[in-house]
């Protein structure tokens, strides 16, 4: 009861970041390209956000063997309301560069945060799962993941509306008053050992000497580095700059997408029962998941390149990814827990998700390069290369006996 306990404590905890995440994202896209900021600056705005979590995701695991993962998750949520704080500050009077260079500033401290949370959280799955339990783990995972994406989906509307009724510093300033009142609760109610090694692990060890960790985080580092290169800032300008949507109906947008995306997760274990026979997902699952995401993609690209209507190519072609895409990162983020050792999962969770931060750092990076130069057209067609990429990797993941679910 207790290990129920703290998972659902863990699990509110890191609902409450991610809506205050997602809210971010959001708040600061629209705010800025209201300013007139390019495609390219606004990706620079990211930049730092996803660089510090590939630093805080190779190095929180091992601080979390040593201190325990409590204290990541606190330190994360804390870091949160620094941010939303400090972004609250900016100076509207202040040059673009100084803007651009201190809201960066203000994304790395909150890319910091969002990474100790979430690999404390994923972590502590594991910790709380007996080894004999696989399949419990896999619909554990796939809650967690699930309902995390669903409000981060919520986020992204929730950062939109308050953009409208608060103004950009109110609503930074309420979003960082309910995060404290999460970390206050979570201080007084998790114990203070979860998660913490039984054994000595030495810095040198944060790299991973598994083959099949290495080759599923590099399969990670691509497939999000596919969404990104044309979710982060090519479809918002897209859809706000081509089809004329205001900031409420692209941000609503993203959320029911992200909402959707969530819900799937959630629901993964039952959605590929059948074709699992009644079993875990294995390595051949990532690798058609992959494959298939990366046909659709590239079906989407021929239909905006040829003109086709927005509504059949971008908005129905993006339903069709998110749920193949939710089914394959919720297999991804089953696998790795899969293989990873109960005293070393922290370390490991944390080398995968540096890999998935990476993915989102290039993916954000060429998100902005690649539609200023190619529009939405080439930051798609980039997205098909790096699926293909991750379906090949996965390829080499283990096929081995499929445990029965619960």
């Amino acid at each position: 009861m207790s290990d129920l306990r703290n998972y659902v404590l863990v699990t509110g905890a890191y609902w409450g970041f991610t809506l205050t995440d997602g809210a971010l994202r959001m708040l600061v896209l629209l705010h800025f390209h209201e300013l007139g900021y390019s495609p390219v600056q606004i990706a620079f705005l990211f930049l730092l956000y996803e660089f510090f979590g590939v630093v805080t995701n190779l190095v929180g695991g091992w601080i979390a063997t040593h201190m325990g993962l409590k204290i990541t998750l606190f330190a994360g949520l804390a870091l949160q309301v620094v941010a939303l704080c400090a972004l609250a500050l900016l100076d509207p009077g202040w040059s673009v560069a100084l803007s651009v260079a201190y809201v960066m500033g203000a994304q790395a401290l909150s890319g910091i945060a969002k990474d100790l949370t979430k690999m404390s959280s994923k972590s502590a799955i594991k910790v709380l799962i007996p080894e004999d339990a696989q399949g419990t783990l896999f619909k554990w995972v796939a809650i967690l993941t699930g309902s995390k994406n669903a409000l981060k989906g919520a986020g992204f509307f929730l950062g939109g509306v308050l953009l409208v009724w608060l103004g950009f510093k109110t609503a930074l300033l309420v979003m960082a008053g309910g995060l404290a009142l999460v970390l206050l609760g979570s201080v007084i109610s998790l114990p203070r050992e979860m998660g913490r090694s039984k054994k000595k692990v030495k810095f040198n060890q944060i790299l991973s000497k598994s083959r099949n960790i290495n080759l599923l985080s590099a399969a990670r580092l691509f497939l999000f580095g596919s969404r990104d290169v044309w979710f982060v800032v090519g479809l918002p300008v897209f859809l706000s700059a081509s089809l004329g949507w205001s900031h409420a109906e692209v941000g609503g947008f993203l959320a029911l997408w992200v909402i959707g995306y969530g819900g799937v997760q959630s629901l993964a274990p039952k959605l590929l029962n059948r074709g699992l026979a009644g079993g875990t997902p294995q390595g051949g699952t990532a690798s058609l998941g992959a494959f298939a995401l990366a046909g659709l993609t590239g079906l989407i690209a021929v239909g905006v390149h040829a003109g086709l209507s927005p509504w059949l190519t971008v908005v129905a072609g993006l339903a069709l990814f998110g749920i193949i895409f939710a089914l394959n990162s919720a297999v991804h983020s089953y696998l790795v827990l899969a293989y990873t050792e109960s005293d070393e999962v922290a370390l490991t969770v944390g080398f995968y998700y540096m890999a998935n931060a990476a993915g989102r750092l290039v993916g954000t990076l060429l998100s902005g390069i690649i539609f200023q130069l190619a529009g939405l057209t080439g930051c798609l067609w980039t997205s098909v290369a790096l699926l293909l990429a991750a379906a090949v990797l996965s390829l080499s993941l283990p096929r081995g006996k499929r445990q029965a679910t619960a």
